[in-house]
């Protein structure tokens, strides 16, 4: 008999842990849930139903940003419902290495004390951004305008993700970098000591380009402005503002959006309040509608208009989904999803609407894999790049556990197995390859859920980097995952 996933470890970071320039991360001695860190193959055996409440850990992307613009503001920022997974913790550490001083006590708030805009000191060490691209993207950005030196390094799956599409606009403002491997980590970047206000056209809708760039502008004389070509997640315009920036955003007759900011503004320490991650609420959304005689409902989760794309897509496939309690935190609309399983059918979906879900197309094709007739994602080009190809991996492990699909360069079609069996249900028995991919890992959990024979990932571990307790978070609600 396997142990249940959902076990205790302990987990240590030491309190007032010094940094070579002066900064620290003053963390008091916590025992944290760490549920997968310690199991590596992890086995869904199959669920009869989910019911209960839950709330999920903080948005990835907002934590990020909040520890960022407040060690980067004057005074100091208390950040409530900060994501505590491994992505958000390399970035504490980075910003202590880089001068700030982080605290977390055990009322569960994140304290920043910030240097400032342009106040960051040379780290005494190379930046481990373990498998965040989001954190080292935009801490790039953030160094691009400061008369420094850092080296960033990242684990396997980050050091093979591209960095040219960051770096190519970072030069334009005056940075400089030295790669291993043409513009993939190990990277070495000298910031700019006068830093050049630019304006740059996305090539492609990239959150994380625009906020990289809109953090170099901060501490950039004059305008810097970034032209998308389709609007991406906002939630770097919404904190700038929120921290006293200022930020302009027009949308011209053309359909493109532009973003501007006003460089070298005084930042505020601010009160930030993290909403529940809407790409971690999706995995708990899919689980409900797929497996039969469920009812869950997830608290408090993000419903930013520019990520809710996963929502949209579902509903559209005929998801029983209800939101209540609208409300608005720190800026950011929030609100409470209640989910029942439902008989869901195939849709197309865009490639226009890809920035608004691209995170969330793991756990799509899952939700596609039962529903009546074909689902196609079109314009999914962006999820070869990602912790892995994730285009491929969907496509691989869906054909492991008798789910046909037909994989293209930036698409994917799932063949509902309601078509294919004349039920909702698949044969599951896949052992999954999870890449090093968490998002990955946690969608073929997910869809063992509703399989008739158990899915195996090889490696849980990766899922902590976004979503610390899943396993015990999804066995609360009447899951069966076990680690070997």
């Amino acid at each position: 008999m396997h142990p249940r996933c959902a076990f205790k470890s302990r987990l240590y970071l030491k309190a007032n842990a010094p940094r070579k320039n002066g900064g620290s991360l003053d963390v008091d001695h916590k025992e944290l849930d760490v549920s997968a860190l310690m199991s590596r193959s992890i086995t869904e055996c199959g669920t009869h139903r989910l019911h209960g409440e839950v709330v999920v850990p903080g948005d990835k992307s907002i934590s990020h940003r909040a520890l960022m613009l407040g060690a980067m503001a004057l005074g100091e920022t208390r950040i409530e419902g900060l994501l505590e997974g491994e992505d958000v913790l390399r970035t504490a550490a980075a910003l202590s290495a880089l001068g700030a001083r982080i605290t977390r006590r055990d009322d569960g708030v994140w304290r920043v004390y910030g240097v400032g805009v342009g106040g960051f000191t040379e780290p005494g060490d190379v930046l481990d951004m373990g498998n965040s691209g989001t954190a080292c993207r935009l801490l790039m950005g953030a160094l691009a305008s400061c008369d420094l030196h850092a080296v960033f390094t990242g684990d396997a799956s980050l050091r093979g993700r591209p960095m040219g599409r960051v770096t190519t606009p970072l030069t334009m403002i005056g940075a400089r970098f030295m790669s291993r491997d043409g513009t993939r980590l190990p990277l070495a970047q000298h910031g700019a000591r006068d830093p050049l206000a630019i304006t740059y056209r996305l090539p492609m809708a990239s959150a994380q380009v625009k906020s990289a760039i809109l953090l170099a502008g901060l501490n950039t004389p004059g305008v810097t402005q970034v032209v998308e070509p389709r609007p991406t997640r906002d939630h770097s315009e919404l904190m700038l503002r929120h921290f006293g920036a200022e930020v302009t955003v027009r949308d011209d007759a053309l359909g493109l959006r532009e973003i501007a900011l006003t460089g070298q503004p005084e930042l505020e320490g601010c009160v930030i309040g993290v909403a529940g991650d809407i790409s971690s609420a999706a995995f708990v959304i899919v689980a409900a509608l797929i497996v039969p005689g469920s009812h869950v409902i997830v608290r408090g989760v993000g419903l930013n208009p520019l990520r809710t794309g996963i929502v949209e897509t579902l509903f559209e496939m005929g998801a029983d989904i209800e939101v209540t309690n609208r409300r608005d935190v720190a800026g950011e609309p929030v609100g409470d999803i209640s989910v029942r399983s439902s008989m869901l059918k195939g849709v197309t979906v865009p490639a226009e609407r890809a920035p608004a879900m691209i995170d969330e197309y793991p756990i799509l094709a899952v939700a596609a894999a039962f529903a009546a007739g074909d689902t196609l994602m079109e314009g999914l080009g962006e999820l070869r790049v990602k912790e892995s190809d994730r285009l491929s991996a969907m496509a691989e492990g869906l054909k492991a556990c008798g789910v046909a699909c037909d994989e293209g360069a930036e698409t994917l079609c799932v063949h509902g197995a309601a078509v294919l069996s004349g039920g909702g249900r698949v044969a599951g028995g896949g052992n999954i390859e999870a890449r090093l991919d968490h998002r990955i890992a946690m969608a073929f959990l997910v869809l063992g859920m509703a399989c008739d024979d158990p899915v195996r990932i090889d490696d849980g571990t990766p899922i902590e980097t976004s979503f610390p307790g899943f396993c015990a978070l999804m066995n609360s609600l009447g899951a069966d995952i076990v680690g070997a």
